[in-house]
C-alpha cells in the first residue's frame, strides 16, 4: 500500500506524485504574513530570514575572510517519541499520560572545531540541546555507540555534551533506572529509539554542515521570567551569595551566535528557568517555554520548514543552565490547563526575545583553543576535602536517599504525592533521627537533616533504581566554559561551582555557566546551607549535606587539568543496563474503525467558513499514533488551495495545531484535529488532512489518511 504521505494533491482530491514537502516558499509566506499581523515578532525586527534576528551587522570582506578561526557545523532533528499512552515525565503522576501532541520535540547540535592552518578541523566539541525531560545514562551510552560507529573517536564522552531542556510534558519511560519508569509503566523502547535516533540525526548533519563561522558572545538581563520558588531555602545562604542575587533570581541570558559571511546561522541561548509553564493536567506532548522560544525563532522568525529536505536558515537553541529553583510561575501556583498555553507562549517569548536584542549590539568575538574533560564520579562514595566543604573538616558523600520533602513535590510548580511536605515531616524526621540515624552515624554526617522516606541506595542493590556514578564535564570554547552537570542545581550552587571554575581557569565569572541535565540524571544540587532547610530540592539532593562540595571538587580537578593541558583518567563509566530494562506496557494489539466507518473517514467536519482567531476542529477515524511515531514527518497537514495544488501551510510541529487522540471503545480510536487560524492567514480555500497507521490482526501497519471537505478561511 503506498504512502498517503508521499502525494501531493489537486483541489479536486486527486494524487498529483511529487514530493510530499511543499516549496519551502509557501509555507514561510503565509506563516510570515500571520506573525506580522499578530505581532509575534520583535518590535522594530521586520520578520524575514534577513531581519536583525537573524543577520549580523555587516563586515568588510577581509573581515569576513578572518571570520574562520573556528569550523562550526549545526543541525536539527526530530526528537519525538510516542504521544500516546505513554506517561508524561516530569511532574511524577501517574494520571498524566499523552493524549496527544501540541508540539515536536526536537535536538540542536552544533559541533564547534578549531580551524587548522590547511582549513582542516582540529579539536572539536559537540554540544546539543534537546527538547526533553532529562537526559539518562540510557541516552547517553547509546549516542555515544552510534557516533563511535560512524565517526571512530572522534565523538566521544569527554567532547560531547547532551543536555536537555527539561520540558516536562515529554514521553518518558525512556530510563535503564526503575524509579523513572513508574509513571510509564516501565521501558518504552519506541520513545527511547526516537530520542537516541534524534540526537545522533542532529549532530550527524551538524558535522556535515561544518564550516568556517565566526563565534560571538553577549550577555544581558532578563527579569519577569523566573522567580525563586524555594526562597526561605535560598535565604539561608551567606551573604556573598544573597548580594549576588539580590532579588533571589539569576537574571543572566547569554548568547552564543554562530555567523557566516556576516549572517547569523544558530544560536545557543543560556537562561535559567524551569520548563513548567505546561501544568500537570496538560496531556499533549509540548516542549514548553525553552521548545516555544526555538520554535519562535526559527520557524516564525526565519520562516524555517521543519519537512524540508534542507536544514532551516537559522538554528537556535535554548539551554538550560542552574535553574534548580527556578519557576516560570511567577505568581508561585502551579499553572493550570488551558491556560499554560499562553504561560508556555508567553515565557518562551520572553526569552526569545532577550536573546534577539542582544543581536543589536556587537558581542565579543570569541578566539583560542577549543577543549574538554570529562571524569565519571561515584558520588555515593566521594571523599570531600576541607577546601571545598567550608567547615576546616573532611567530610564524604553516602549511599542516595529520597527525601519526604522529594515526595511533596515543587508545591509552586506541582505537588506530587499526598501526606508529604516541603521542610518538617514529623513521622519521616523521626524515623530518620530516632532509629537510622542512630543505627548509621556515617549516613548522619552525610545526609542530616533529611528525614528519608526512600534509602534508595540499599534498592539500588536488588535493582538499578537510580544513578549513582554520574558524569561530570568542563567544555571550552575560546573563553567560554560550560560545566556539565547531571542535575538541577540551584542558582546559588551554580555560583559557587562557576567561581570554582573561573578562580581556576582565570576566566570572567559570567564566561563560565553551569549547563544543567547534561548526560545523565541524578536530581538536585543545593548548598548545604539551602538542604538544611529541606525544601523541595533538598529533600532531592539525593547524595546528602556534601554532594556540591564534591561535584566543586571534581569541577576543580577538571578545570586544573584544562588549565595546563593535562589528560585526566575518565574513571569508570556506569554499566550499561539495556538488558535489565522493564516494560509492561502492553503494545497496540488491534486498530478497527468505528461501525460502518473505514480508517480515515471524518466524524465531524469543519465549518463552512472561518476568520482568523477562530478554531478549526476537525475529528476522525483514527488509530493508535503509537503505530508509526511519524518522527521527521506529521500526524496532521493545514493545506492551502494555490495554483492547481494543495499547499502545507501548518504541521503537527506548528503552535497553531493540535492533535488528540482518545480511544473508542476497545479498538477504535477518535482524533481530534484542530488549528487555530492565525492573524494575518492569507484568506482562500483551506482544508485539514490526517496521516494515520492502523494495525490489523494479522500482517503489517497499514498507512492511511484521511480529508475533510474544503472550507474558507476569509479576510
Amino acid at each position: 500500500m503506498s504512502d498517503p504521505r508521499a502525494q501531493r494533491q489537486t483541489p479536486s482530491g486527486q494524487p498529483s506524485g511529487g514530493p510530499a514537502r511543499p516549496p519551502g516558499r509557501s509555507r514561510r509566506g503565509v506563516l510570515r504574513a500571520g506573525a506580522a499581523a499578530a505581532g509575534i515578532g520583535m518590535a522594530g525586527l521586520p520578520l524575514s530570514p534577513a531581519s536583525a534576528a537573524s543577520r549580523a551587522p555587516a563586515r568588510s570582506s577581509a573581515d569576513a575572510r578572518g571570520a574562520g578561526s573556528y569550523l562550526v557545523g549545526r543541525g536539527i532533528a526530530d526528537a519525538t517519541g510516542e504521544v500516546a499512552e505513554v506517561g508524561l515525565m516530569g511532574y511524577g503522576r501517574t494520571d498524566q499520560q499523552a493524549e496527544g501532541l501540541h508540539t515536536r520535540l526536537r535536538a540542536r547540535a552544533f559541533v564547534v572545531a578549531e580551524q587548522a592552518p590547511d582549513g582542516g578541523a582540529g579539536e572539536r566539541v559537540a554540544l546539543v540541546v534537546v527538547d526533553s525531560p532529562m537526559i539518562f545514562s540510557s541516552v547517553h551510552q547509546a549516542v555515544l555507540r552510534a557516533l563511535a560507529d560512524r565517526y571512530g573517536g572522534l565523538y566521544t564522552a569527554r567532547n560531547t555534551m547532551i543536555t536537555a531542556t527539561h520540558t516536562h510534558a515529554g514521553p518518558g519511560g525512556y530510563s535503564h533506572h526503575l524509579l523513572y519508569n513508574l509513571t510509564t509503566l516501565g521501558f518504552h523502547a519506541k520513545t527511547f529509539d526516537a530520542v537516541v535516533r534524534g540526537i545522533v540525526e542532529a549532530v550527524t548533519r551538524a558535522h556535515a554542515d561544518l564550516a568556517p563561522s565566526e563565534l560571538s558572545l553577549s550577555r544581558g538581563e532578563l527579569r519577569g521570567a523566573s522567580v525563586n520558588r524555594s526562597r526561605a531555602a535560598f535565604d539561608r545562604n551567606p551573604a556573598d551569595i544573597r548580594e549576588h542575587f539580590p532579588d533571589a533570581v539569576d537574571p543572566l541570558t547569554t548568547l552564543l551566535r554562530v555567523e557566516r559571511r556576516g549572517r547569523l546561522a544558530g544560536a545557543v541561548n543560556w537562561f535559567a528557568t524551569h520548563c513548567t509553564s505546561m501544568s500537570g493536567d496538560n496531556r499533549l506532548v509540548s516542549a514548553d517555554n525553552k521548545g516555544y522560544a526555538a520554535y519562535h525563532w526559527e520557524r516564525e522568525v526565519a520562516g524555517a520548514d521543519y519537512l524540508a529536505d534542507t536544514a532551516p536558515e537559522v538554528i537556535c537553541a535554548f539551554a538550560q543552565t542552574n535553574a534548580g529553583d527556578m519557576s516560570p510561575n511567577l505568581d508561585l501556583k502551579p499553572p493550570t490547563t488551558p491556560e499554560d498555553f499562553e504561560n508556555t507562549r508567553r515565557l518562551g517569548l520572553r526569552q526569545y526575545e532577550a536573546a534577539a536584542r542582544q543581536l543589536e549590539r556587537p558581542g565579543t568575538r570569541l578566539t583560542g583553543g577549543v577543549d574538554s574533560r570529562l571524569v565519571y564520579v561515584d558520588l555515593s562514595d566521594v571523599t570531600v576535602e576541607p577546601e571545598f566543604t567550608g567547615d576546616g573538616r573532611v567530610h564524604r558523600t553516602a549511599a542516595p536517599a529520597v527525601g519526604a520533602a522529594m515526595a511533596a513535590g515543587s508545591l509552586e510548580d506541582g505537588p506530587a504525592f499526598p501526606g508529604f511536605t516541603e521542610g518538617e515531616n514529623p513521622l519521616w524526621d523521626a524515623i530518620s533521627h530516632s532509629v537510622i540515624y542512630t543505627v548509621s552515624p556515617e549516613l548522619r554526617d552525610a545526609h542530616a537533616p533529611k528525614a528519608i522516606a526512600v534509602p534508595i541506595g540499599e534498592m539500588n542493590r536488588l535493582y538499578p533504581w537510580v544513578q549513582e556514578t554520574v558524569p561530570v564535564q568542563l567544555v571550552r570554547i575560546g573563553r567560554l566554559h560550560l560545566i556539565g552537570v547531571p542535575g538541577e542545581v540551584t542558582i546559588a550552587a551554580g555560583l559557587r561551582l562557576r567561581r570554582t571554575v573561573a578562580g581556576i581557569v582565570g576566566a570572567d565569572l559570567d564566561d563560565v555557566l553551569v549547563a544543567g541535565y547534561a548526560n545523565s540524571y541524578f536530581h538536585y544540587v543545593t548548598t548545604p546551607e539551602e538542604y538544611d532547610a529541606q525544601h523541595y530540592e533538598g529533600g532531592s539532593t539525593l547524595f546528602g549535606r556534601w554532594q556540591l562540595p564534591a561535584l566543586q571538587q571534581t569541577a576543580a580537578r577538571l578545570a586544573r587539568a584544562m588549565r595546563d593541558g593535562r589528560d585526566l583518567p575518565a574513571g569508570t563509566p556506569p554499566p550499561d543496563l539495556s538488558g535489565r530494562a522493564l516494560a509492561l506496557q502492553p503494545p497496540v494489539v488491534l486498530d478497527a474503525p468505528q461501525l460502518g466507518r473505514s480508517f480515515g473517514d471524518v466524524l465531524t467536519q469543519p465549518r463552512e467558513s472561518y476568520r482568523a482567531g477562530e478554531r478549526v476542529t476537525a475529528v476522525f477515524a483514527g488509530a493508535h499514533p503509537g503505530n508509526d511515531l511519524h518522527r521527521g514527518s506529521t500526524y496532521l497537514r493545514v493545506e492551502r488551495a494555490e495554483g492547481g495544488a494543495w499547499r502545507t501551510v501548518a504541521d503537527d510541529g506548528d503552535w497553531s495545531t493540535t492533535f488528540r487522540w482518545q480511544r473508542d471503545g476497545i479498538a477504535a480510536s477518535k482524533v481530534t484535529v484542530t488549528w487555530d487560524v492565525p492573524d494575518g492567514t492569507e484568506p482562500g480555500s483551506y482544508r485539514i488532512r490526517y496521516h494515520g497507521d492502523a494495525k490489523p490482526l494479522v500482517g503489517g501497519v497499514r498507512s492511511f489518511s484521511g480529508t475533510t471537505r474544503a472550507f474558507t478561511v476569509l479576510g
